[in-house]
């Protein structure tokens, strides 16, 4: 089922590069937020509405991922779908350390290393014998930092809140954000098509609805440290696609960057559960 979830992530990063094509960022995401919205609130307990601190968790989570989504759908419009995947999954490895410089947690030597490695695999994936990064890369850079931040904010907040009330309280807030940005900074664009409407309702419902209940189902019979590299399988899912699809294809420096990307991956994954194992251990 998670890996289904990867799958159903990886592809939505073509998805969204053929949809901008014919929809301005900002707005199509209103649109994809507002359906999934209303799509997913039968499956929460909304009941009793949200307290004060629920809606103040809700504020930060609905930036972080507001504007995470943001930067990733304005850089892919000058970046491949797989390189815009890759560098979004350096937000796993970015993660440990957002924790150590904003809530003091303690990282092991394992992940530092997993962001050298995968720091490294960015550089090569943006092929600097090609010109190197290029503005979409640095948008998504951008991206990377931010989910960076909303990984360490989910993990902290669902500790004192039902988490699927939170995941549903963060889409009409995005929704909400990113058409006022929408109405702000971008000149409005939507082509009506049928291809668009599948795109998002795809987006909408597969990748943000039906994929994250997916997640919430799957992580219950299984340790995050699993999950998190299952997780892993992403962008893989993402440079498949965008082979099939629009003929993306890496050179060998490219992929050595790529897979550098996945070692540190899989190595911040090994090291923070090494890292919990020791805490518990010494407690």
């Amino acid at each position: 089922m998670l890996i289904t979830a990867a799958a159903v992530w990886g592809v939505s990063f073509v998805v969204v590069k053929d949809a901008l094509t014919s929809a301005s960022p900002l707005l199509f995401l209103a649109l994809r937020f507002t359906i999934a919205t209303l799509v997913l609130a039968p499956f929460v307990d909304l009941r009793g509405g949200f307290s004060r601190a629920e809606l103040r968790a809700g504020v930060v989570l609905t930036a972080l991922l507001a504007s995470g989504f943001a930067t990733q759908a304005y850089g892919l419009q000058y970046t491949t779908p797989a390189r815009s995947a890759f560098i979004v999954a350096m937000s796993s490895v970015l993660a440990p350390f957002i924790a150590l410089v904003l809530l003091k947690h303690r990282t092991g030597w394992m992940v530092l290393l997993a962001l050298v490695i995968a720091g490294s695999g960015i550089y090569f994936l943006t092929a600097p014998d090609t010109g190197g990064l290029n503005r979409g890369d640095l948008w998504t850079l951008i991206t990377a930092v931010v989910f960076g931040g909303h990984i360490v904010a989910v993990s902290e907040f669902s500790k004192r809140f039902d988490a699927q009330r939170l995941v549903w309280l963060q889409l009409p807030g995005t929704a909400l954000g990113t058409l006022i940005a929408a109405l702000l900074l971008e000149q409005l664009r939507f082509d009506w098509s049928f291809s668009l409407i599948a795109a998002l309702l795809f987006l909408a419902v597969m990748s943000t609805v039906v994929a994250l209940v997916w997640q919430f189902r799957a992580q219950r019979e299984m340790s995050s440290a699993r999950a998190s590299l299952l997780f892993c399988l992403e962008p893989v899912f993402a440079a498949l696609t965008s082979w099939l699809f629009w003929g993306e294809t890496f050179s060998a420096s490219q992929g050595f960057g790529a897979l550098l990307i996945l070692a540190g991956m899989v190595l911040a994954v090994v090291g923070e559960a090494r890292a919990e194992a020791l805490g518990l251990l010494v407690r």
